[in-house]
């Protein structure tokens, strides 16, 4: 029960006082229970004996102490429900000294006239909110001063302090006290060692207001009673000691925040209870480890109430202080560190008692110095025994490392424009110089030497010392506090997901965006950092999005631009202080001389030979690094929202970069100063290897590449403009070649030379009739040959030897498209066209191009499909059919079918023959066949096909074969390449790729042409491509792309071929061979496998492509023929079609036509169902095959259905008449069928309701009569008999 334990506080207490007496008053104890049970006396020598103050017998008094321990116990027990138990160290009054409390409080006012002392004080003091226990603790102090100040008044003192002892019986020094007030201490006291709910905080602010406000109460008394209320024995359980512990720390620190021990040294500046109360404190905080940082702060908090010259002559004097100073630095104390900062902070004077802790004399630069910090960092490796709590000291430490008015200057200077134009760079003041040097020794010696190389624990202090620092940290701090060891750290934890610090580090990672979110200079500080420590590859290490996701957040022109500075600062590797900002303004700071000279700059007397360019570069930052800074330069802008003119002027300094970097070399020095461009520009002092250089080139054509889509979405207001990229790229090129210091960053052959040169020249023609030519419709064809003649250039520089033949055809298709050169007045009658040769040239260009080269390509394409002749057209789909070797071990029933399938869709038997002459020699013939011979085939072969007028002699200047016919070259490249065994992948790919490279030609050409009479002429060649089994077996992708091609740009464009132009027998070719497409079986493979699984399924998948393609170029064929409206003796051959395919259904097995497919047809051109009405029914009633009668209804009651639809009087009467000349025929195939039912009955249920439709129909044109009268008796009576016998009856009834 809860009246019979004792909390470990009295047990200590007692223990202490009497350390004999254990035994004996354990024994007490029991005798003490046995005398309540069996004696009606009490126990006078108890600590609960009743007070003297009662006069009564002791039989009354023993009943009435029986009913009120009953009444005590009952509401203990409530309380307990309601507030939880106390806890095991909870220092909790007995029943019997709580019953004599009660009687203190009741009775106290008879016998010595004091106030009452209400309990529930106590009680609220321990609640858990804080409002409560203030209310209390000021109410508790009200009452004492009440009863002491009437206790003072008393005349015999002794007579109430003989009767109401209480607990306070003992000799605790508290005699000028009221028993009251001295009970009150003594459960202070007690109740500060309780974790029961808040009773620590509640019971010590209790403790604080009477001891400061009340004199009677002497701290040597009290500080002796906080030791022997709270003593620990040897008996005790580690919890009890912790709260026995516990309680004096909270006492002490009641003590120091009354303020007594100010008052006391007031009164008398010699008292040595100060000093007394300092060593205790400090003997108590060398008992645990836990203690130290609490009981410093009980320290500062006294030093606070003290004046200087109290703390100067008695805390700083303390012996014990002394000693933990001195031990400071060897055990590594960081509470000691804490004392000695915070108190030389108040007393501001220079004082050997913080010995090595602090230097003398004292400033941050030589708190921070590197030998001091060296000293003392064992002070800071032990402050990790607080975590996952930061220990006091680092706050302080980071307010000395960073003030907060520093730091709001800073702030409010890296907010400036990043850039504003200036000359001359804001010098830091010393104060800031002496920062930054010790936030670097800080960062060096602390985090990455004591911290970083140590335990996990004090990895994670450093994570949480950077949380800290961040709120306040400058961004010219960043790359000190980011330093090479803590980012390779941070991306150790991150790349490891099963690390014990991975939650932390994502945590940072996480504040650190945050951090970054709305600051320019902070992300690119962080980025920066990151990318640099990596090697540019923090994301693919940690396997996280964190530089994609800082990069992504520069929205305003001004962080775009700060971010372009870094990057290629961080190219160029200057090595500068990190709170020194940058010289290199690169061409945004205007250069004052005025020279027409150039000016170079030797920072390292030699860059080295050729040799030793393209070799990695040993000094500076990695080629790793670098590629990162190149890839990330067009990147910039792409989530920018910024103006045109302020994206223009950032991709302006991006192209300059880029091509200085890229296609530039300075041939001395490092730095060269433009004077004509008014600008410097700087190169690594290692030379870039090639393939930096390449990689440049690349970045930069896809940066003109973008721009070129951008402007092509602007109007043009006055041709050309302003902004133009691409021609601002070549003035800045020209510019460049003309500085005598500056050469290209390879050599180039004669032949390459050229083409440069006159692509230079072309380019310049073409910006002059631009602008000449204002808004016309030769503006956007201009445009687009501009900007492929800047990326053809790139491209010469970035394949020497291979562009350059291309180039200069393209320059010599520019002369006389647009008669640029002199004299050219007059064309060539035997040329051939010029739209074919720049066809040609744009194919040779395709199969090798970067992705911004084919959109330069496509672009030109669009504006001058529209004059693409039927030669350049049909050279473009032969790329579309070409097919390399076809597999010797191929699937014996594909062959068949494939080869059918090809033949379909022949138009012309010429072509086919002129690709077996092309593809022969990838047949059959020998292996050893020369590379030249089948060039030379293949261009024979193409010589063949061109027209009569064509002619392909060098009349052109600078056309001959070779460069006509570049592109089958490449083809028999890739040819050549197929023969070779381990190049036969690479070759098929690249032919494929080149497939897809075409038909995005095609595709812009069936966009730009949609109704032209050459669309048909695509149609048959990509519906070829498609049938073809080797465009299935390369590449699923190439054959959904053509198929994507032929729905969305044929079959479903709103305008078709339909002029004169358009050939019957054409469209006739088609539609039979399509038909028989449509018709042909699935064979399946006999000897099936489960390896042939997979095998069967793509065939099946590819036949029912080609079944829907042939179904659908039925339809569109169909829908020409209609919209050409043909006489009746033309249209007779499209009926002659559907009679064969009529024939084939009916008669034989192998045609495998969907009836839905036919009926689709005669719904969408009932002209062909009427036509062939007549036939269909012969068909039908002698077909051999009832599954085939039956299905065959379907297109009788569809072809009824039109005829019978609801039209004007005079076309019933027609349709009425027309079907007059079938009800023969009708009558006697419902005869036959009504004659000799189906035996399924599926085929019944069709049969009926075909039957149903029929009847509708005949009575809808008014033809019952006739139609029964043909029917006979012997049709009626077999309607009657059968299952259609219900409606037969109610079809005659409606006649009748």
């Amino acid at each position: 029960m809860a009246s019979k334990k004792r909390t470990g506080g009295e047990a200590s207490e007692e223990v202490e006082n009497n350390p004999a007496d254990v035994p004996a008053k354990k024994k007490l104890k029991n005798d003490k229970r046995k005398s309540r049970e069996i004696s009606d006396s009490g126990d006078a020598n108890s600590p609960a004996a009743a007070p003297p103050g009662v006069a009564s017998s002791a039989k009354d008094m023993e009943k009435k102490k029986k009913r009120k321990a009953s009444d005590k116990e009952r509401k203990r027990a409530a309380l307990e429900k309601d507030e939880g138990a106390s806890g095991p160290g909870a220092v909790v009054v007995n029943s019997k000294a709580e019953e004599a409390d009660k009687y203190v409080a009741s009775s106290s006012s008879s016998s010595g006239g004091l106030p009452e002392l209400p309990l529930n004080y106590f009680r609220d003091l321990a609640s858990a909110d804080a409002s409560v226990r203030k209310t209390a603790a000021e109410s508790l102090l009200l009452r004492l001063q009440e009863i002491q100040k009437q206790y003072e008044m008393l005349p015999d003192k002794d007579s109430v302090n003989g009767g109401l002892m209480l607990e306070a019986e003992k000799n605790d020094g508290l005699d000028d006290c009221a028993p009251h007030l001295r009970y009150t201490i003594r459960r202070l006291i007690r109740g500060v060692s309780s974790s029961r709910e808040c009773a620590r905080q509640g019971f010590a602010l209790g403790l604080t207001l009477p001891v400061g406000l009340i004199p009677n109460i002497k701290v040597e008394s009290l500080m002796k009673l906080i030791v022997d209320s709270l003593a620990v024995s040897s008996s005790m359980k580690g919890q009890d000691v912790k709260e026995c512990l516990l309680g004096r720390l909270f006492a002490y620190g009641a003590v120091a925040r009354s303020g007594r021990l100010s008052k006391d040294w007031e009164s008398d500046k010699e008292t040595p209870i100060i000093i007394e109360f300092i060593n205790a404190i400090i003997c108590l905080a060398a008992k645990k480890r836990y203690l130290q940082e609490p009981a410093v702060h009980v320290l500062l908090d006294l030093a606070g109430k003290l004046p200087s010259e109290a703390l100067s002559n008695h805390v700083i004097e303390a012996p014990e202080l002394h000693k933990w100073f001195e031990q400071a630095t060897e055990v590594g104390n960081p509470d000691a560190l804490l004392l000695a900062l915070k108190l030389r902070e108040k007393i501001s004077v220079e004082h050997p008692v913080f010995g090595k802790l602090l230097p003398v004399p004292f400033s941050p630069a030589k708190f921070f110095s590197a030998d001091h910090l060296s000293s003392i960092a064992n002070c800071f490796k032990e402050s990790t025994f607080c975590q996952p709590r930061v220990h006091s000291l680092w706050h302080v430490v980071v307010d000395m490392l960073l003030p907060e008015t520093v730091v709001h200057k800073e702030d409010d200077t890296s907010l400036s424009n990043p850039s504003k134009k200036g000359k001359r760079v804001r010098k830091s003041s010393p104060f800031e110089e002496e920062m930054t040097k010790n936030i670097q020794n800080f960062c060096e010696i602390i985090i990455e030497g004591t911290l970083l190389s140590s335990s996990h624990d004090r990895k994670h202090l450093a994570f949480d010392i950077l949380l800290l620092l961040l709120p306040r940290l400058p961004a010219s701090f960043v790359p000190s506090v980011l330093s090479y060891k803590f980012v390779q750290c941070l991306m150790d934890i991150l790349s490891t997901k099963d690390s014990w610090l991975h939650k932390v580090a994502l945590h940072f990672r996480g504040v650190l965006l945050d951090w970054v979110r709305n600051d320019d200079a902070r992300r690119v500080a962080v980025t920066m950092a990151f990318q640099k420590h990596s090697d540019g590859k923090f994301d693919t290490i940690t396997r996280t999005k964190t530089i994609k996701e800082l990069t992504a957040e520069f929205e305003t022109e001004d962080g775009c631009t700060l971010f372009l500075q870094n990057l290629m600062n961080l190219f160029v590797d200057e090595q500068r202080s990190p709170g020194e900002p940058s010289n290199m303004k690169w061409a945004l700071e205007p250069c004052s001389l005025n020279s027409d000279q150039s000016q170079t700059t030797d920072d390292n007397s030699e860059i080295g030979s050729n040799e030793e360019k393209d070799s990695f570069g040993t000094a500076g930052n990695s080629d790793l690094l670098k590629s990162w800074v190149i890839e990330s330069l067009p990147g910039i802008l792409k989530h920018a929202k910024l103006a045109p003119e302020a994206k223009c002027r950032l991709q302006k300094q991006i192209l300059k970069f880029l091509a200085v970097q890229g296609l530039f070399r300075a041939s001395l020095g490092t730095e060269v100063t433009s004077f004509e461009l008014q600008e410097k520009f700087k190169w690594p002092k290692t030379a870039a290897p090639t393939a930096l250089c390449k990689m440049c080139i690349e970045q930069l054509l896809l940066l003109l590449s973008n721009s070129q889509k951008v402007e092509d979405s602007l109007p043009k207001e006055n041709g050309l403009e302003p902004d133009d990229l691409g021609s601002y790229f070549m003035k800045f090129l020209s510019t460049l070649q003309n500085i005598p210091s500056v050469s290209l960053f390879r050599s180039l052959n004669e032949a390459d030379e050229k083409a440069i040169k006159e692509l230079q020249e072309t380019e310049s023609k073409l910006s002059r009739e631009e602008r000449n030519c204002g808004l016309s419709a030769d503006s956007n064809k201009l445009y687009a040959m501009r900007h492929l003649i800047v990326q053809l250039l790139l491209q010469v520089l970035l394949h020497p030897g291979e562009f350059s033949e291309a180039a200069y055809e393209l320059t010599i298709c520019c002369d006389k498209a647009f008669s640029l050169s002199a004299g050219e007045g007059e064309a060539d009658d035997e040329a051939p066209e010029v739209i074919d040769v720049l066809v040609d040239t744009l194919l040779s260009l395709l199969p090798q191009s970067s992705a911004p080269m084919r959109s330069a390509i496509e672009q030109v394409f669009k504006y001058f499909c529209q004059d693409v002749t039927d030669d350049g057209l049909l050279r473009m789909l032969r790329v579309i059919k070409k097919d390399l070797k076809p597999a010797r071990h191929q699937e014996p029933e594909s062959e068949d079918l494939d080869e059918e399938d090809e033949d379909c869709l022949a138009i012309e038997e010429e072509e086919e023959d002129i690709d077996e002459a092309e593809t022969g020699e990838t047949g059959e013939s020998d292996e050893q066949t020369d590379d030249s011979e089948t060039v030379i085939g293949i261009q024979k072969a193409d010589k063949e096909e061109l027209p009569e007028n064509s002619d392909d002699s060098d009349s052109d200047e600078g056309m001959d074969d070779d460069a006509m016919f570049r592109m089958d070259t490449y083809l028999a490249q890739i040819f050549k390449e197929k023969k070779n065994q381990a190049g036969g992948e690479t070759a098929q790919s690249q032919l494929v790729l080149f497939k897809l490279r075409v038909l995005s030609l095609l595709e812009i050409y069936l966009h730009e042409n949609p109704g032209h009479a050459h669309v048909l002429t695509v149609y048959s060649n990509l519906a070829q491509a498609l049938v073809n089994p080797n465009t299935a077996e390369s590449s699923e992708q190439l054959m959904q792309r053509i198929w994507g091609i032929v729905q969305k740009r044929i079959f479903k464009a709103k305008e078709f071929p339909k002029d004169d132009s358009v050939q019957l027998p054409i469209l006739v070719s088609l539609l039979e061979k399509n038909l028989k497409l449509a018709a042909k079986p699935f064979k399946r493979k006999k000897s099936g496998a489960d390896s042939s699984k997979k095998k069967l399924s793509a065939a099946r998948n590819r036949y029912k492509m080609i079944s829907n393609l042939a179904q659908n170029s039925t339809y569109w064929i169909l829908k020409i023929i209609d919209a050409r409206k043909f006489s009746e003796s033309e249209l007779q051959k499209i009926l002659d079609i559907f009679k064969n395919v009529l024939v084939g259904y009916f008669d034989t097995k192998k045609s495998q036509i969907k009836i839905e497919f036919l009926e689709e047809v005669f719904r969408r051109r009932p002209w062909i169902g009427h036509h062939l009405f007549g036939f269909l029914l012969e068909k039908c009633e002698s077909a051999k095959m009832e599954f085939r009668r039956i299905e065959a209804l379907d297109l009788i009651t569809e072809t009824m259905r039109s005829l019978a639809r609801d039209e004007q009087q005079s076309d019933r009467e027609a349709s009425s008449k027309a079907m007059k000349t079938h009800l023969q025929k009708l009558s006697q195939l419902m005869k036959a069928i009504a004659s000799k039912m189906p035996e399924k009955q599926a085929r019944r249920s069709q049969v009926r309701k075909s039957f149903h439709r029929i009847f509708q129909m005949v009575s809808k044109l008014k033809l019952t009569k006739q139609f029964l009268k043909k029917l006979g008796e012997d049709g009626q009576s077999a309607c009657e008999s059968s299952s259609i016998r219900d409606l037969f009856l109610e079809f005659r009834n409606t006649e009748e």
